[in-house]
């Protein structure tokens, strides 16, 4: 999956525009404060964003499964379920792999995944704390290497996606206190020890387990250039400069120009069989 967007700074020069630009020679004008001249002129697009789903076909050519249209303040994250929902209906069943930019390091991009038996090939996105680790159970370990059990759970909406979190605790402290002391010293021990709150989901835990080295996560990975490549095409369709006014209008010339770029793709498959009809035909056996 890839998103283009249709919003944001472009094209960015550092120079401004050539009438106002230093000229040759002995001045003859006063000299002119530098936010005068356009120094830092970007070319920005504002109002709505296309994000695509795409898959590859070996040997064949590359497709657009679904498309959605938003306006520029949504998030990137937010075109995660829409796009999926509706490949998984034209597919008939939910896609097992999937490659991401570092924008949707989310646990439940992960879940998905990891529930049709595969996983989601996206960078690991450092925010907050220490990178987590987990037993041979799930549980996290403290900083100490500690296994943490599950305290309380509670039901968090207040993200994208109604989700439980759970609450982890000491294993020094909780369920019961062991007397023995915090190994590393660590700052909350006074406090009753550390607390860690996560989703219980599998994919909160598969987002630090996943082996990113992996072949097979690179081999995933990797194909986000088919993406990049149908981009490319609605580029050339002018998807960045639509001269309509209106969201609607808007979303539906885009979901033509990635209906135009099916066709362009279907073309030439049909031209390839044709070709290959061809070729088999030369070569039947006489008899």
């Amino acid at each position: 999956m890839f998103l283009t967007t249709e919003n944001g700074c472009q094209r960015r020069r550092n120079r401004g525009p050539a009438s106002a630009a230093t000229q040759l020679g002995t001045p003859i004008k006063d000299g002119q404060a530098a936010s005068k001249l356009g120094v830092g002129l970007g070319e920005y697009y504002w109002g709505y964003a296309s994000g695509i789903v795409a898959t590859k076909v070996a040997d064949w050519g590359e497709f657009v499964l679904a498309e959605l249209t938003q306006a520029f303040d949504q998030s990137d994250i937010s075109y995660f379920f829409p796009l999926l929902n509706a490949a998984e209906r034209r597919l008939g069943y939910r896609a097992p792999f999937g490659a991401f930019d570092a924008a949707f390091d989310a646990f439940y991009v992960y879940d998905y995944f990891h529930q049709a038996g595969g996983f989601a090939a996206v960078p690991f996105s450092e925010r907050g704390g220490h990178k987590r680790t987990f037993d041979e159970t799930g549980l996290p370990l403290c900083q100490a290497g500690l296994p943490m059990p599950l305290k309380s759970t509670f039901v968090c909406r207040t993200d994208l996606v109604e989700h439980e979190k759970g609450r982890y605790a000491c294993p020094l402290c909780f369920p019961q206190r062991t007397g023995q002391a915090c190994p590393i010293g660590h700052k909350n021990w006074e406090r009753g020890g550390c607390i860690t709150t996560m989703p219980t989901a599998a994919g909160a835990r598969i987002r630090y387990q996943l082996d990113r080295e992996d072949a097979a996560f690179k081999k995933i990975y990797n194909q986000r250039t088919a993406t990049e490549r149908i981009n490319a095409q609605a580029l050339e369709l002018n998807i960045e400069r639509p001269k309509l006014r209106n969201q609607e209008a808007i979303a539906n010339q885009n979901t033509l120009i990635y209906v135009l770029i099916n066709l362009r793709a279907l073309q030439r498959v049909r031209r390839r069989k044709a070709e290959r009809g061809l070729l088999d035909e030369q070569h039947l056996p006489l008899g």
